[in-house]
């Protein structure tokens, strides 16, 4: 039995597969948010119950909103920043008695999604978390591709590419201004709906406004479109991926996949763009799955 684990910055979700990867126990609950030691508490219990229920220890695969340092074995670049600087991966094996396999939740998206899902058929694709951060997974092969430095398909901590209109500059958590993730994440598009209208609202809720022809929801999301465009054109270019999957709350966005297609051509450097954009298969649930395919999927 493999066990994997999302945590991410509103909940935490465990999955248990079986040897032919049928799903034998799905939970989630809320993540402590700003609070180490109740989230290790939390991720423990999840396991140990679900092991309790099922009858069966498992494997633990755990996927990140960060990465794990090379240098320090310790949480680096999480914008639950709670983790950051903690021995999450040694904490959790001397609770739990065994090996503990940790990777970026971007890339545990982009594993389950390129192995079974929408990208199934592909054999370069991009994974995209557009929801609490902007998160990037890169999978070759069937095999995440880590990097040298565990950061590998992070996108969203580069600033937007070409000349942006905007006049708001918003800090990021990663000490820089206006990165990717401060565009398209959904607190990000919050922010600068507030910062344009003076409203507070949702990512959710503008997306609501637009769909009910509220104008400077339409023309909020009309820029989110080529913000989007703009960030995904930086990675084909780099990258020139077969298919670029979405992940995440925004990710439900039905608009994005035929507003975003028809806009980055214009930025990417080709006579033609062949990359598909697509929603995810697993929906939410595809980086949980992925953490569990971190024992026996394979790994660069």
């Amino acid at each position: 039995m493999r066990l994997g684990i999302d945590l991410g910055g509103t909940k935490i979700e465990i999955v248990a597969l079986d040897a032919d990867n049928t799903i034998r126990l799905r939970e989630r609950v809320a993540s402590p948010i700003g609070f180490y030691t109740e989230t290790l508490d939390a991720i423990v219990d999840l396991v140990r119950q679900a092991e309790h229920k099922i009858g069966q220890t498992g494997s633990v695969g755990l996927g990140i909103p960060g990465a794990i340092s090379a240098k320090t074995g310790r949480v680096k670049n999480a914008n639950s920043t709670w983790l950051i600087g903690e021995d999450l991966q040694g904490d959790l094996q001397a609770r739990l008695k065994r090996e503990v396999r940790i990777a970026n939740d971007a890339n545990c998206f982009a594993l389950s999604e390129a192995s079974q899902g929408a990208a199934r058929h592909a054999r370069s694709v991009f994974g995209v978390i557009v929801g609490t951060g902007c998160g990037g997974g890169l999978v070759l092969d069937g095999k995440i591709i880590a990097g040298a430095n565990a950061i590998a398909g992070e996108w969203g901590h580069n600033p937007l590419p070409w000349p942006v209109e905007e006049d708001a500059s918003l800090a990021c958590y990663c000490g820089q201004k206006n990165c990717i993730e401060t565009f398209l994440s959904g607190s990000g598009l919050a922010q600068r709906y507030r910062f344009e209208t003076g409203d507070d609202g949702s990512a959710q809720k503008i997306v609501s406004l637009m769909r009910q022809g509220h104008l400077p929801a339409q023309k909020m999301m009309d820029r989110y479109y080529n913000w989007m465009a703009k960030g995904l054109a930086s990675v084909i270019n780099v990258y020139d991926p077969e298919v670029v999957v979405l992940g995440g709350g925004l990710s439900q966005i039905d608009e994005l996949y035929t507003e975003v297609p028809k806009r980055w051509t214009q930025w990417v450097f080709s006579d033609q763009v062949v990359t598909e954009l697509k929603p995810p298969m697993f929906g939410d649930s595809s980086g949980v799955i992925g953490a569990a395919w971190l024992w026996g999927k394979g790994r660069e």
